[in-house]
Parts: structure tokens; sequence; C-alpha cells
């Protein structure tokens, strides 16, 4: 990891974060986890569908339950910010190999929703794709080897392949230390991926010092596949940092616009964040304070993109903007 130390970070002015937030908290959530955050958001079916992870402790003790009790839980919107949460989670994975499910990622892709997702096992972090059409049952269709994670599917095939963003984990290959950057791969069938390729590198961020990695599944635009990602820098000199023992790290949301007929071509990326820590539920209060991961994207006809965002690893937000104003910012100051 390099020696440097990135400074005060501020969002984008073309942002707007959205007065309701957070969208989803806790409170919201009847079967009574602790955090509620990094959701995957889409439209399917005439409505909008959020899958959100739940972690389960006791912020007042500081406590953080066993890993195998996080799951996934499922809600409803008409707009996009009132959401109606179901009554029980809609999916947990634990057995005699898996510890658990989380940090789910919607695409729609023709007639079905397609989820992206991590799990943990007792020998490694994989990640992997399932399918449902009903949110009462999914499919797993991959799984990845370790270590792999924060996986997001392009809505559409190029090429006649199915294209994914990804953030492999190499440690001992980097020196016994985060260093972790955003590649690519394809697949003929969503089951056996390969024409793996490094898309975006830490060096590449003058704002990251630790790793990049996929946000929300990536939209397409007459310009171009606009695409999130996130960025995170280590500064050991900082304190506590939430109700963790210690949070030395900062999560920032990125954006860049890659080639609509050959993703692996980044055509623009803004120079700067997109969406920094600042508001009070993404900078205090929560489990790891200083953290913007950013899961949904949605394009609406008029021209206003919603993104969804964990803040905190503790509630889920809505921050907007204009497709244009998103455009320009990765046309324009460009880092080539």
């Amino acid at each position: 990891m390099s020696d440097f130390t990135v400074g005060p970070l501020v969002s984008s002015p073309v942002m707007a974060r959205h007065a309701a937030n957070p969208i989803l908290s806790p409170g919201d959530v009847p079967y009574g986890p602790a955090m509620v955050f990094n959701a995957g958001v889409a439209k399917f079916k005439g409505r909008y569908v959020m899958v959100f992870r739940n972690d389960y402790g006791d912020e007042r003790k500081g406590i953080v339950a066993p890993h195998h009790t996080t799951n996934l839980g499922l809600a409803f919107s008409d707009d996009g910010i009132k959401w109606e949460v179901q009554p029980k989670p809609c999916w947990s994975w634990h057995d005699e190999e898996v510890v658990r499910v989380y940090d789910p990622r919607l695409t729609v892709i023709g007639e079905q929703c397609y989820m992206c997702f991590a799990v943990d096992t007792k020998h490694g972090l994989l990640g992997g794709i399932a399918v449902t059409e009903d949110f009462s049952s999914f499919e797993v269709l991959s799984l990845s080897l370790p270590d792999n994670r924060n996986m997001v599917l392009f809505p559409e095939r190029m090429g006649g392949k199915y294209v994914r963003l990804e953030r492999p984990m190499p440690v001992y290959s980097r020196g016994g230390i985060d260093r972790f950057d955003m590649w690519m791969s394809d697949s003929p069938d969503l089951k056996y991926w390969g024409n793996s390729k490094l898309l975006l590198a830490v060096e590449d961020v003058a704002y990251a010092n630790d790793k990049v990695g996929p946000g929300a599944p990536p939209v397409k635009t007459d310009k171009g596949w606009l695409t999130l990602f996130h960025a995170v820098d280590i500064d050991r000199s900082r304190g506590k940092n939430g109700w963790e023992d210690s949070w030395k790290k900062r999560y920032t949301a990125g954006i860049m616009l890659l080639d609509l007929a050959d993703p692996s071509r980044i055509i623009g990326r803004a120079e700067a964040p997109l969406l920094a820590p600042e508001a009070e539920y993404e900078t205090s209060g929560g489990f790891r304070n200083h953290v913007i991961f950013p899961g949904g994207m949605i394009l609406e006809d008029s021209g206003e993109v919603k993104i969804y965002y964990g803040a905190a690893d503790t509630v889920e937000c809505l921050a907007t903007a204009h497709v244009d104003d998103l455009l320009r910012l990765c046309l324009e100051g460009t880092v080539k």
C-alpha cells in the first residue's frame, strides 16, 4: 500500500442527497437488525425492488452478532423513496460450509432478475450469481473461486457474452496487504467465466490508496455505460471511527463512462469523488463511519438518476442527479 494520505474529500455539486435520508434504517425492519445497508435496487415488473443486507448486534454494547446471523431483507416501493419492508428476510444461507450471504446487487436482464452477492465460506470468500423471479427463492448459477467479491452484471450481453465487473482480493501476491483493483470478466452462460482483465487500478484513482472496485450495476446511456465504483483510502491515524473497535478506512463513490461496445475501454472518468461522506448519517453514529457504498443505480425516463448507497455500514440512503450532469462530469476534465 502506498504511504500517501488522502486529504479531505467532498461530494460533487451535481449530486443531491434526498431529504428523506436515510430511506431505510434498522427501525424500519420488523425483525430487528442492527444495520441495514449495501442494498441492490432495480425496477422489476412495474415496481422498485430492494434487497438489502441485515447485520445484527447491539450498538449500545458495541457487540456484533456472529457472521452466520447475517441475512438478506426485501422491500418494495412505488416511487423508489418510500419502502414497504417485507415481514421476514428473503434469503439466509448458512450450512456446514457456507457462513453467510450478503451484499446483493440486482440486474434485470430480459424477464428475469439476477442477483450478484458475496458469500463467506469456511474455505474462502466467494462471489456468486443467482436468478429469481419472485424474490422468495434464488437459484444459484455460479460461485467464484476464493477470493472475489463486489460482482455486478451489465444488463445486456455484448458480443454474445455476459459481462461482469468484480474485485478479486489478492494478498499474497501484493505483499500481504490490501491492494485490490477492479477487474472484468465475461461468460457465455453466466456459469463459466474467463477472459479476465484489469479495468481500474488503485493507483489510477487519486483519492484511493487501499482499493477500488465495482459499485452499482452499470446503466446504459447513448454515450456509454455509466458506471459507479467504490474507492477506499486508509489512514492509520484515524480514531475509533464507529462502534466497531477500530475503523481506519473511508469509502467514497466514483463515476466513469465505459464504451458501449467494448466496456473494457474507459471513455472518461471524473477526477474527484461523486459522493464522499459528509452528512451526519454517513460520518457519525454508525457501525463504521465515513463509508459510502453505492449498490443501486436507476436511470428514470425523466433523466433523473437515482443512486442508492449504504451509509456508515448502518443505513440505506438515496442521492440523485441528472444523467446529463453525470455524463458531463465523466467527459469533461477527464482522467485518461
